[in-house]
């Protein structure tokens, strides 16, 4: 099996990508990702979803909303974030946008007049790092194993201690499963009215379904305009869960359902 993930090598994707793959290439962004696992160019993408400090991936959110795929498993593993560098002089670090959020009381604390550069990944940035000494990274420590000319400054600089992040396995739309303990939901209403969203919700309560996420995200169709992102601790073989999806399909009949599947959580440790 291939698969495709946010590079260069190193990131936290291609991390969690190894749990699903041996053959890995890489793109440049989640959406890139996403656009080639449902044009069938490969078997398998690995993106981040949400995290445990910063929240949900937007980019991510929208790709799945804007592509037809399905999601196979959901990859949980925790963040070590390190700062690294050629030595102790530098004016700019880079890394990833979450990372950067993450680790933002230590860069306060101990950086507070450094440039902080917001780029495509962690990897990114610890190869920014590798090839000029103005620049650090924020990556996984191990990254300074993967040559000589970097130091690690400091290690575990992320905000929280529980710092983790889950990874969507995506497929292509007919590899879809109804097995699976999990299910990820999105759902255009094409509607406004007050008590929309009451009327989804007890779709799940009414049927003692429980809810593990909700987000909206702009459909990107007029300003106002709203989509929703449900993950239910369920299993779409449930008879409930397909009770509720009949009358959530009903609530959303001049919109659109996308079921993205059931799945299972596999915890890695690095």
């Amino acid at each position: 099996m291939n698969a495709v993930t946010l590079g260069p090598t190193g990131t936290y994707s291609h991390r969690a990508a190894r749990a699903v793959a041996d053959d890995v290439a890489f793109r440049e962004s989640v959406t890139a990702i996403i656009e080639a696992v449902a044009s069938g160019d490969f078997e398998r993408g690995v993106v981040p979803i949400e995290n445990s400090i910063e929240g949900s991936v937007t980019e991510t959110l929208d790709a799945l909303a804007n592509y037809e795929v399905s999601v196979t498993s959901e990859i949980v593993t925790p963040i070590r974030h390190a700062l690294l560098a050629q030595g102790e002089e530098f004016d700019t670090i880079a890394s990833h946008a979450q990372a950067l959020a993450q680790c933002r009381s230590y860069l306060e604390d101990h950086y507070p007049d450094a440039t902080q550069e917001a780029v495509a990944s962690t990897a990114r940035g610890v190869q920014s790092a590798r090839e000029n000494s103005s620049i650090a990274g924020i990556g996984h420590p191990d990254n300074a194993t993967n040559g000589t000319d970097l130091q690690i400054l400091a290690e575990d600089i992320q905000d929280q201690d529980s710092n983790a992040t889950r990874f969507f396995v995506v497929a292509p739309a007919a590899e879809r499963t109804d097995a699976g303990g999990k299910t990820s939901l999105i759902v255009y209403p094409n509607v406004n009215y007050p008590g929309l969203l009451l009327e989804l919700l007890e779709a799940f309560a009414d049927r003692d379904i429980n809810l593990s996420r909700v987000e909206s995200r702009p459909s990107g169709a007029r300003l106002g305009d709203y989509l929703f992102h449900f993950d239910i601790e369920a299993g779409v073989y449930e008879s409930r869960v397909q009770n509720a999806l009949d009358e959530i399909e009903e609530l959303a009949s001049e919109g659109w359902v996308r079921n993205l599947g059931s799945y299972d959580t596999k915890h890695v440790l690095y």
